[in-house]
């Protein structure tokens, strides 16, 4: 069975601390590695995490404040130095070029050509994703610097229905021409269709949120994800200290999730100015607002995607 889950890098904000690194986020999807703002420290844990370079296709940056992307060099580096192959497409900010430009090359070494750039601007922005198992797009949040937020989409599809086939006695190849025609003759002479034998599908939905006010990309990004991984780097009661930073409260990222509808909830992000007995107020106060599931991320945690709500025949 393919994997589709979270790799947990790291949870801390501006300033990493003794149980947090700063962020890094690696996202496996059916065989794709997706990096997410690789800060400082982000190869070694790696390493902890049991993944390697080779595990990367692609590196998504969200915005070039440190905590974001100061990992870059030693990431593209062990790219280079581990003799990657394929393709490692890197998506950033256009505005930040310069800086990742200077990232890209911050010290000598032999380099490697398998680092493809897409930088992305505007409001909104449709990624190409090759032959790759989803579609991947982007969204301008609200930042004193220009950021973006991710969603990755698999394609809608159908499921089959078994016992449908079976009432209808479409069996063996039949049951493959079905999916690719659209329908078949049924060995009593009828003819059958593939909406009689299957139900939609929806695709599954993962999106990534980082530094930001709230705003209607924000919403536009969560609405209707498997899974939602968001900052939450104040609680609700320093609320007036996250709107003069433009960043959000665990209780504001519960809200975007039940706006949206979101399964599967990941709160990460959080800042050096809480202590341990702290961080079990930020699941409970996004928790008042959302009765999803609702993950405290911790650095280096595997977290999964939901698996699908089961198919039924009605």
């Amino acid at each position: 069975m393919s994997t589709r889950d979270l790799l947990v890098l790291g949870t801390a904000s501006a300033v990493p601390t003794k149980f947090r690194n700063h962020n890094g986020y690696l996202v496996r999807w059916d065989g794709q590695g997706l990096l997410f703002d690789p800060g400082e420290g982000t190869q070694r844990q790696m390493i902890r995490a049991g993944v390697a370079a080779h595990d990367i296709d692609w590196i998504c940056v969200t915005h070039f404040h440190g905590d974001h992307c100061l990992g870059l060099p030693g990431v593209i580096q062990r790219i280079a130095r581990d003799g990657v192959e394929h393709p490692v497409r890197a998506v950033f900010p256009a505005s930040g070029r310069d800086y990742w430009e200077r990232l890209r090359h911050a010290s000598a070494f032999v380099d490697t050509d398998v680092v493809e750039e897409r930088p992305i601007g505007g409001a909104q922005a449709a990624i190409d994703s090759g032959e790759a198992p989803f579609t991947l797009s982007a969204r301008r949040l609200q930042h004193p610097v220009e950021a973006y937020g991710y969603r990755l989409e698999e394609p809608d599809g159908i499921t089959m229905l078994p016992e449908r086939l079976a009432g209808h006695g479409i069996a063996g190849p039949l049951v493959g021409r079905l999916q690719r025609e659209g329908r078949v003759t049924a060995p009593d002479g009828r003819t059958v269709t593939l909406a009689e034998c299957s139900v939609p599908r929806p695709g599954q939905k993962l999106a990534f949120v980082m530094d930001t006010r709230l705003c209607d990309a924000v919403f536009e990004l969560a609405d209707g994800v498997d899974m939602l991984i968001i900052e939450s780097t104040f609680l609700a009661e320093d609320e007036p200290l996250a709107r003069r930073y433009a960043h959000l409260t665990a209780r504001q990222a519960g809200e975007v999730a039940a706006a949206g509808g979101v399964r599967r909830l990941v709160l990460t992000h959080f800042s050096e100015r809480y202590t341990a007995e702290d961080f079990p107020r930020f699941a409970e106060q996004a928790a008042e607002v959302y009765d999803g599931d609702v993950v405290l991320a911790r650095d280096l945690d595997r977290i999964p995607v939901p698996s699908r709500h089961r198919a039924t025949g009605a």
